[in-house]
């Protein structure tokens, strides 16, 4: 058994504004395994200025890693804590180096076209007039959930959009999840999570920056709007330092991304944690190619979480590769008669 990686560079259709700024391009990571007669591929989608691996070793540890592929998953997952995104890597590639199939990382009703996944539509940051075209789009889809990006142009436009969306959807008709991506200072954000309640959101992702533990942890306790930790998690590499933040901060809900916190087993963790405190929980993809996408989906499928997961992200870049995955009426459904070469992604990456 051998192990190489290959670089590349996923194109944004176009400009995505987060509270962190414009995105117009995303690095990502593909590992190979390869033996006599297969080869399977995994992602590592580290997500720059954000991942806790985004360092400038990446490509030395990456070489590490293919030098020492022997050692097999799990004792290479272990001896990577300090690199979610290349923990996620590998626990693809060898799942699907198992496979007949190098893209069926864990079969299932999804993977046999039977069943699907309900997901939200993601509403990117913008001017006013570009985000409620995008809202119409989503509802004109068939989504009933979906999650507005906020926290980057002016708060009370922000207000207006939800406002429009209130005034001809019900929160029964219109489920509306906001991410904040840590855009409020302390002093203002009970002010306007007050402000946002009006508008019956279902919940607030990250409404101020991370490491903030006990101002976060009272504003879970006075917000009007249930609060999801998301780059709160970040990091946070161990288990019962998992444990104790959460604890702590006593958060609603937790947003889970494979790619940031150490793959299936990383995010497994934090999913056993969560249930014994009580804490619900769904998974969102993080801007990773459709290879990434399609094991995140696979994985959620598994999970049983019925509430609408964050996993609609395939069709933000221009040179994204083909997938079995496709949105349907709010949901996403896995193609299981669409046959996918690895030999033509290893072509368009060389």
């Amino acid at each position: 058994m051998k192990a190489f990686f290959k670089k590349y560079t996923l194109q944004f259709k176009q400009p995505s504004g987060t509270s962190r700024g414009i995105l117009t391009t995303k690095e990502t990571y593909f590992l190979f395994i390869e033996n006599e007669t297969k080869i399977g591929v995994g992602e590592c989608a580290v997500f720059k200025g954000l991942s806790y691996d985004d360092r400038l070793d990446y490509s030395d540890k990456l070489q590490w890693v293919c030098d020492n592929i022997y050692l097999g998953k799990d004792v290479l997952w272990n001896q990577l804590r300090e690199w979610p995104s290349i923990q996620f890597g590998i626990e693809q590639a060898f799942l699907s180096i198992s496979n007949s199939n190098p893209f069926i990382i864990f079969p299932s009703l999804f993977t046999e076209s039977s069943k699907a996944i309900p997901i939200n539509g993601l509403v990117w940051m913008g001017s006013a007039d570009f985000m409620k075209q995008q809202i119409n789009e989503k509802i004109h889809n068939g989504f009933n959930c979906i999650k507005i990006k906020i926290g980057a142009i002016d708060f009370k436009e922000e207000l207006s959009v939800l406002e429009g969306i209130r005034k001809d959807f019900s929160n029964q008709m219109i489920e509306i999840r906001v991410d904040a991506n840590g855009a409020f200072t302390e002093t203002e954000a009970l002010v306007k999570l007050n402000q946002l309640s009006e508008y019956e959101l279902h919940s607030i992702e990250q409404p101020i920056k991370k490491g903030l533990y006990d101002t976060m942890a009272d504003l879970c306790k006075t917000s009007p709007i249930d609060i999801a930790l998301d780059e709160e998690l970040i990091g946070v590499i161990h288990y019962n330092d998992k444990e104790n933040l959460l604890k702590k901060i006593k958060p609603k809900y937790i947003i889970l991304k494979p790619s940031l916190l150490g793959g299936f087993k990383g995010t497994k963790e934090w999913i056993d944690i969560a249930n014994e405190l009580n804490i619900n929980w769904w998974i969102t993809s993080a801007l990773e190619s459709n290879i990434g996408l399609n094991a995140i989906a696979q994985f959620t499928f598994t999970l049983e979480n019925r509430m609408p997961q964050g996993l609609g992200t395939g069709g933000l870049f221009t040179n994204n590769f083909e997938s079995n995955l496709y949105v349907q009426n709010g949901h996403l459904w896995f193609d299981s008669n669409n046959e996918i070469s690895i030999k033509n992604i290893l072509n368009t990456l060389n």
